[in-house]
């Protein structure tokens, strides 16, 4: 179970926490109170809870620095969420900065908002554990940049296959069995960031954004995703059509808004469009979003998808067109096909100078993708534009198509000198992170077109691929590390032939002893007879 610490100085608080909910229905126990902050250190190294409940004032350490010290000494796990009053509420602008999960007011705490708090720490804790354990067995591309990387391909309709975006559903855990989505995309705006250093910077945004989630979450369900350092898309979604409720929307927005200005001094802006039944269809939402935004300002900051407008809507390019030659060009690093197809979008821009906001729109567009679908996208991007100011965020100021043409013409050159530099390295990287997350996932069933799918590869691609830089074919590498696995499962755990087939995934034990015997030369039952005979080393 999920063990949880309270931290605070008030017996009544502590027993009123304890006595809230039934805890164990949350698969949490509670393993300890603690009166002050170093107590709760204490109990912290001792019982390693995965989530902590800490008062923000308490004798002898406070609540922030707890939080300090242990994202210092353990990183991102335990997860906090702080007790506050009204009057303490400059000091949850410190808190955000160490990324707590949420705030919860003393005045108004109840079963109600306690539980939402706990459901969405749940959530972040797996998330952060996913990732762990990526980070130290190896595996896909770390959660996060999966996460996004899913994320954007939905936004662009990149997905070649429902099958495709079911099976990377499914692999990040996520739902998507609603029957309404509605998408919206936004900015984070700030009048002093430019005269912060690029860390002070990072942390306004992230921390804005991480309160912007929260807000938004307690009002209605959604995702929000961090396209870059300042921009984000939100996807609302609802149980159907008939429960969208856009004043709602508009409430979480108005109160999101509000709160993100009070706490940081920023101020938001964003688009929404139309809502749509298939999770498939989110891009169609999305690009509407992206029109709207563009009218948005300081005055209007939130703009909603309206009928009257869709003619001009309908003026956006489609770059759904260049999806294959796009997604072709990052997954198997040609810079070829990159540079003729970013060139043809050029063109294409070059023959409507009169259509700014629609091809800054669209410039847009390839900038997160390209940010999405290569390694390490945004530090790369940031690297081809380091001779601007504004680095690649200059594309928000352009006010012509010739100078949204020369940046794009600047992305072009940029990324391709790239791939040409990286393209052995990054194919190397590709199918270590393939190995890796077969050899995690070997007790699953595994098919050529299920783990293409997971990484976004084409089957045909990743067979050629693996082949040209393993001298092995995808489907002999799975056999091998399988019968590797077997014969481990054999000589250590008690288990029936039968068993080990099925725990491994072979449709019959006849099959399996017929595979381990090529690979081997000899049965499952000779092999474990030979080992038995083998003089023990003394």
């Amino acid at each position: 179970m999920i063990k949880l610490l309270i931290a605070d100085d008030e017996p009544l608080v502590q027993i009123g926490i304890k006595s809230m909910l039934e805890w164990a229905d949350y698969g949490i126990e509670i393993c300890g109170t603690a009166m002050n902050g170093k107590i709760a250190l204490d109990m912290i190294e001792e019982y390693s809870p995965e989530i902590v409940i800490t008062d923000i004032k308490m004798p002898i350490m406070n609540g922030l620095d707890l939080i300090k010290n242990c994202r210092e000494t353990y990183g991102s796990i335990p997860l906090f969420l702080i007790l506050t009053s009204y009057e303490e509420f400059t000091l949850i602008k410190q808190a955000l900065s160490y990324q707590v999960v949420d705030y919860l007011v003393k005045l108004e705490l109840n079963a109600e908002t306690l539980s939402a708090a706990i459901v969405r720490a749940k959530k972040r804790l797996e998330e952060l554990q996913a990732s762990e354990a990526m980070k130290r067995g190896g595996g896909r591309p770390l959660l996060q940049s999966y996460h996004d990387k899913f994320f954007l391909r939905l936004l662009h309709n990149l997905f070649e296959s429902q099958e495709q975006f079911d099976l990377q559903v499914r692999d990040l855990k996520l739902d998507f069995s609603d029957r309404c989505y509605l998408a919206s995309h936004g900015e984070i705006h700030s009048d002093t960031a430019g005269q912060m250093d690029n860390a002070k910077q990072v942390n306004l945004f992230s921390s804005s954004l991480q309160m912007l989630r929260e807000i938004l979450g307690r009002h209605l369900p959604c995702y929000v995703i961090g396209l870059d350092m300042r921009h984000f898309c939100v996807i609302f979604h609802f149980p159907s059509m008939e429960e969208l409720n856009l004043e709602k929307i508009r409430e979480a927005w108005d109160n999101a808004c509000q709160m993100v200005h009070n706490y940081f001094n920023v101020w938001l802006t964003a688009g929404l469009g139309s809502a749509v039944e298939d999770a498939m269809s989110i891009s169609e939402t999305y690009q509407e979003a992206r029109q709207s935004f563009n009218l948005a300002d300081k005055d209007h900051p939130v703009i909603f998808f309206e009928k009257q407008d869709e003619d001009s809507r309908k003026n956006a390019f489609n770059l759904g067109i260049f999806k294959t030659d796009l997604t072709r060009a990052f997954e198997e690093f040609e810079a070829d096909i990159l540079y003729d197809t970013l060139t043809e979008i050029s063109e294409l821009f070059a023959a409507h100078p009169k259509r700014l906001l629609q091809v800054l729109d669209g410039a847009c567009s390839i900038l997160y993708l390209s940010m999405s679908l290569l390694p390490e996208g945004e530090e790369n991007i940031s690297r081809i534009f380091s001779d601007s100011p504004d680095g690649y965020r200059s594309i928000y100021q352009m006010n012509s198509v010739p100078q949204v043409i020369q940046w794009l013409n600047t992305l072009r050159d940029g990324l391709c000198e790239l791939l040409r530099s990286k393209r052995v390295t990054y194919k190397e990287h590709v199918i270590a992170n393939i190995q890796k997350y077969i050899n995690n996932h070997i007790e699953d069933r595994l098919s050529l077109n299920d783990v293409a799918a997971v990484f976004g590869l084409s089957p045909n691609y990743l067979s050629t691929l693996f082949k040209k830089t393993c001298s092995i074919g995808f489907s002999e590498y799975i056999t091998q590390k399988k019968i590797q696995r077997a014969k481990t499962l054999l000589l250590e755990q008690d288990l029936k032939i039968y068993e080990i087939a099925d725990r491994l995934g072979f449709e019959s034990a006849f099959y399996f002893s017929k595979v381990f015997k090529k690979v081997e030369g000899l049965s499952p039952r000779e092999y474990l007879q030979n080992r038995a005979a083998e003089p023990e080393e003394e």
